[in-house]
């Protein structure tokens, strides 16, 4: 009875000195006018210009001209076909290294997982970079001339992003119970069928999560392609950079920002409401 008295006094001590919803209110304002001033603001005046022709006054010409352009369109169907294809080799490549580095055992395999870390870390354009050496005009293998093709982009945006989908596997794996994995393989089980039916299943959450993030990560980037110089591959964010610094067409790059903006909000939306319906 006594204990129970002071759980009591406890409670309602707690209520007493707990903060009170006007008061979180006041410790929220300041991240939201930060939040506000910082992105928010500068958002809404790129959809305003959007919204703004160089003629004057406020139409949808801009969006008009934007979207009736064979370039608009290209480019378009270059980002998305760039960042699927460039997902999907992550998923796979990151997959295959990840169960390397976590259930085969080799000297030096936690050194290779701290480099992960390191890695993500990396500007993309140094990766690039580094692969003009072994894929440029003047590389080791230059003569082929790869890294400016469309093949070559996809390439340097596997080899950089893969790294991304690792990390969460990684992290996975390390808490997945070893005696799942004793007792399969005590079964009969060979390591195929342990893959996919012990450890894939505890990985799907974290190979959304990767795929996702690489997903929206190739969708705007914009460093890889700079720097391979492939004059064939314009994406969304080259074509916002050669409206607003090349063309000094403002409005027709705001457009281009915001139907980027969009497509990247929208596909975070998808992977919110499928994450939740399947209880991830």
């Amino acid at each position: 009875m006594a204990e129970a008295v002071q759980n009591a006094r406890a409670v309602r001590g707690w209520s007493r000195s707990s903060p009170r919803p006007f008061g979180a209110l006041l410790w929220a304002l300041p991240p939201i006018a930060a939040l506000a001033l910082f992105f928010l603001y500068p958002l809404a005046l790129v959809v305003q210009q959007s919204f703004q022709p160089d003629t004057g006054g406020t139409s949808f010409q801009p969006y008009a001209d934007v979207f009736a352009s064979e370039a608009f369109r290209h480019a378009l169907w270059t980002t998305v076909w760039l960042a699927l294809a460039s997902t999907a080799g992550c998923l796979v490549l990151g997959f295959l290294l990840a169960l390397v580095i976590a259930f085969v055992p080799f000297p030096g395999a936690k050194a290779v997982a701290r480099f992960i870390d390191v890695y993500l870390s990396f500007p993309s354009f140094l990766i690039t970079l580094a692969l003009l050496f072994i894929y440029g005009t003047t590389g080791i293998i230059g003569s082929f001339q790869f890294l400016t093709t469309p093949w070559g982009v996809l390439l340097a945006e596997v080899t950089y992003f893969t790294p991304f989908v690792m990390r969460p596997l990684l992290a996975a794996f390390s808490q997945l119970d070893t005696a799942q994995l004793e007792a399969a393989s005590s079964l009969g089980a060979r390591a195929p069928r342990i893959i996919r039916q012990v450890i894939l299943p505890e990985a799907l959450p974290a190979l959304a999560a990767g795929g996702s993030l690489v997903l929206v990560l190739c969708l705007n980037e914009f460093g890889i392609v700079l720097f391979t110089g492939a004059k064939g591959v314009t994406t969304l964010p080259m074509l916002v950079y050669s409206k607003a610094i090349l063309e000094s067409d403002y409005p027709g790059a705001c457009v281009v920002a915001v139907v980027n903006v969009l497509i990247s909000v929208g596909l975070y939306g998808l992977y919110r409401v499928v994450s939740r319906r399947a209880g991830a």
